[in-house]
Parts: structure tokens; sequence; C-alpha cells
């Protein structure tokens, strides 16, 4: 006959099954109150709440105020558009000379803020030892902790003075579009290059020891592979900049010029969107005003440029974007 196993009784307390041990109790962790947790997670989403609702505010007072700048007959959205002049005292209010000067010296500052980023957050990352990129990166930081009213009168003072003695007084006017967009320039110059250098450090060492391996020497490694690898977080980074250039407010306020105008000419003073938003709210002018009403507009346009530019930024790191496994 076949040997048969005896099994215990099913209600014997302490066994199921013969050999077997019963497993300890688990504890249901998600069911535990946690009141620490909890006081986390409503602060986070508190503050996510009121950064939305900060911002849905600011768009919703920009738009009611504009709507009432545009409401006024002596004013039109194609004259605000596509006038040459901007003399509000004259009914003129053409946005394109303000547009203009942040545009040039936005251009300006790209200018000299990409190169200069660009190649420290390279240096940074490629060339620096790590006792020295300690050393430097904090070093750049600390210009973008200079109050930009201090860029102001740098620019003032001391790139008009150079500007005006290497070129001469009679091309080079005290206010000038040229000394803004350089200073400008300096103060994005660290944004570029903090951001870019941490998208060039987190490309993985692979990619940088497969291009050693064929060959490559470190500028060819820093140009032709880590540079293109971190494309998203660089560009990322020169939307950002350029943002910032685009807003920009003392340093232009104090260094370009209180005058609208529509020129071409770098040497000459020109009033931008955000300077003029500074000299007339802080004027004399009746808040019912049309010219007071008018920087709600200029405003305005400013938010939905550099919202703009966020979406491109967006859709530039969605387009590009590597992803590493």
């Amino acid at each position: 006959m076949e040997n048969l196993t005896v099994l215990p009784p099913r209600g014997e307390a302490g066994s199921s099954r013969a050999g077997t041990v019963n497993a300890p109790d688990v504890p249901d962790l998600s069911r535990r109150h946690r009141i620490g947790e909890r006081t986390i997670e409503s602060g986070l989403f508190i503050a996510a709440a009121v950064s939305i609702l900060t911002t849905i505010g600011i768009v919703a007072i920009l738009l009611e105020e504009a709507l009432r700048f545009f409401a006024d007959e002596r004013v039109t959205v194609v004259n605000f558009l596509t006038d040459t002049t901007w003399q509000p005292q004259a009914n003129h209010f053409g946005i394109l000379p303000l547009l203009n000067a942040t545009l040039m010296i936005t251009a300006i500052a790209l200018l000299v803020a990409i190169p200069l980023g660009l190649a420290s957050a390279v240096f940074l990352s490629e060339y620096a030892s790590p006792r020295v990129r300690g050393l430097l990166k904090p070093a750049l930081e600390m210009l973008a902790g200079v109050p930009t009213v201090v860029y102001g009168y740098f620019a003032l003072t001391f790139v008009t003075a150079i500007l005006r003695a290497v070129l001469g007084k009679d091309i080079v006017q005290i206010y000038n579009v040229a000394s803004a967009g350089l200073v400008v320039g300096v103060l994005i110059t660290p944004l570029i290059a903090s951001l870019s250098e941490d998208a060039l450090h987190a490309v993985p060492n692979s990619l940088r020891e497969a291009a050693y391996g064929v060959g490559a020497t470190r500028f060819e490694t820093a140009v032709k592979v880590v540079l293109p690898a971190a494309l998203s977080g660089v560009a990322a980074a020169l939307v950002v900049a350029i943002s910032r250039a685009f807003g920009e407010t003392m340093v232009v306020a104090i260094a370009a010029g209180a005058g609208p105008k529509l020129t071409w000419n770098p040497f000459e003073s020109a009033e931008t969107m955000t300077g003029y938003m500074v000299r007339i709210s802080g004027g004399d002018l009746s808040y019912e005003s049309l010219d007071y009403k008018s920087i709600y507009a200029i405003g305005l346009v400013v938010f939905a440029v550099t919202l703009l530019l966020n979406i491109i930024s967006q859709r530039i790191v969605a387009r590009f974007r590597e992803v590493y496994e």
C-alpha cells in the first residue's frame, strides 16, 4: 500500500498544513493615520494653489485694465499695434517704438550673454576640476544677486563713458541703447551659464568615454557630443534668458533713455516698454488718466511675449529631450 501523509485537523490553531509555519501578520500601512504626511501634503497643495491663483489674478488685472484702455474712443487695437509714434498727449498710441527698443536691447544682450554663458558652462563642466568648479560657479552666480539698479548706474557711468571715449561723444549719446544692452547681457550671463552647466553636467560619462575611445579630443567631445546631448537643457536656458532680458526694468530705465523713439541706431536714446511703465507709474499722473491705463496694455504685451517664449521653450525641450537609461 502507498504511504499516506496524515494532516492535522483544519481547526487546529497554529498550523494549516503539515510542515508549514504561519507568517507574521503584516500591518496595512496604507490605513495608518499619518498626521505629518497629511500636513505636508496640504502645505504643498496650498503653495501650488497660491501660485496658480496669483498668476490668474495678475492676468485678470492686466486684462481688465487693458480693456478699459482700449475701450477709450481715442485708442484702437490696430493703431496700437501699427502706429510708429507713441505720444499719448497727441493721441498717438503706437507701441512699435517701445517694442523696437526692447527688442534691440534684448538682441544686444544675447550677443553678449550667449557666447560668454555657453563658454563658461563648457569650461565648468568639461575642463574645470571639481575644486575649481566649486569655487567659480558660486562666484559666477553671485553676479545674479547684484541689484539691477546697480547694473543700471554701472551702465550709465562706466559703460557709456567707455563707449563715448572710444567712438566719440558726437556718436554715442549719454543715454543709449547699446550700453543698456551690454549690461543686460552681463546680467543674464550667469543665468545661461548656470542652467547650461547643469544640463551639460547631467550628460552621462559613458558618452564622454565613448568619444575618447574613438580618439576625440576634449574640445571635440564637449562640442560634438556633450553639447548636442544637452541641447534641450541649453535651449531652455536660452529661452529663460531671453525672457529675463525682455522683461528687464531698472537697467533700461536708468541707462537707455526716457523718450519713446523709433530708431535703429543703438547709440541713441530710446525707451523700452518696461522703462515706460516705470516712468509713468512713478509720475504724477492720475490713476484714471489714459496715460496711466496704457501701462496695463503694455504690461499685457510683455506678459504675452513672455508666455509665448515659455511655450516655445517647452516645445523645444519636448522636441530635443534625450532620455538616457
